[in-house]
């Protein structure tokens, strides 16, 4: 793994009004890792997730991709830069199939094709560049199947599939675990860890058990603001993690269990 960060943020924060939902946050997110971004309820994990997406502008601060500063970039235009954003809550086509879903991803990558001569050997190519990427996420026996009609998980795991098929270099999951049975959670592990090497996650979730499993490193966010980044055996053994979540001195049971 390079050394090389392929996400920095600097001094980031955002107000609103007298509330600092986030402040003066700096971490890296090095060339490759897995990485992820912890904190209790209210700690501005969201929001901070919303400013490196470009989905909310910094009240002050920056964010560099690969060495490029994109704080004035908007959402979409750091998506065509490799930034790219899975969602909370599903945006997906529910109606259109699994196959479809991701061909769109794939023809958004490469431009709308002028020539009409030309549509049946770029539907060629778009089918078996989406069929790999199912493949790749183990639903291709779910390709002909519409997205209404998957199991919750499964939707993630599309979703997944569709932000891959646009080429990212820098993969961003907001909550992926959110709703999935422990089962689906445990499939999705395998999943994050099965991504090309050449794509850096970033990842906000709060099902600690799949962080562990998954992040070679972690932030914590407390109260708006970075408290520590560092490997998960770090994170696990920190007092000031432990008590950022519990708010009290026995700490002894958070994290025992270890990655699940």
């Amino acid at each position: 793994m390079s050394d090389q960060a392929a996400l920095r943020v600097e001094g980031l924060s955002r107000h609103f009004g007298s509330l600092k939902a986030v402040e003066d946050v700096s971490f890296e997110v090095r060339q490759g890792s897995r990485h992820a971004v912890i904190g209790p309820n209210g700690a501005g994990k969201s929001t901070l997730f919303a400013l490196v997406a470009g989905a909310l502008r910094a009240t002050s601060g920056r964010v560099w991709l690969r060495g490029d500063d994109v704080t004035s970039l908007s959402e979409h235009a750091r998506a065509r830069r490799g930034l790219v954003r899975t969602f909370q809550h599903s945006s997906l086509f529910l109606t259109a199939t699994a196959r479809e879903n991701v061909m769109l991803a794939v023809q958004r990558r490469h431009g709308v094709q002028a020539q009409p001569w030309r549509a049946v050997a770029r539907r060629r190519v778009l089918v078996a560049e989406a069929d790999a990427v199912l493949e790749q996420l183990f639903l291709h026996h779910r390709a002909g199947q519409t997205a209404g009609a998957l199991s919750h998980g499964e939707r993630r795991q599309l979703e997944v599939a569709v932000a891959l098929a646009t080429s990212p270099s820098v993969l961003l999951l907001d909550e992926p675990a959110a709703g999935m049975s422990h089962a689906d959670t445990q499939a999705f592990q395998e999943i994050v860890l099965g991504l090309p090497s050449d794509v850096t996650v970033l990842l906000v979730e709060h099902d600690l058990d799949l962080v562990f499993g998954v992040a070679d490193q972690v932030t914590v966010m407390q109260l708006g603001q970075h408290l520590l980044t560092g490997p998960p055996e770090e994170v696990r053994a920190s007092d000031a993690v432990q008590k950022a979540y519990l708010g009290a001195e026995d700490t002894s049971e958070l994290f025992l269990e270890g990655p699940g």
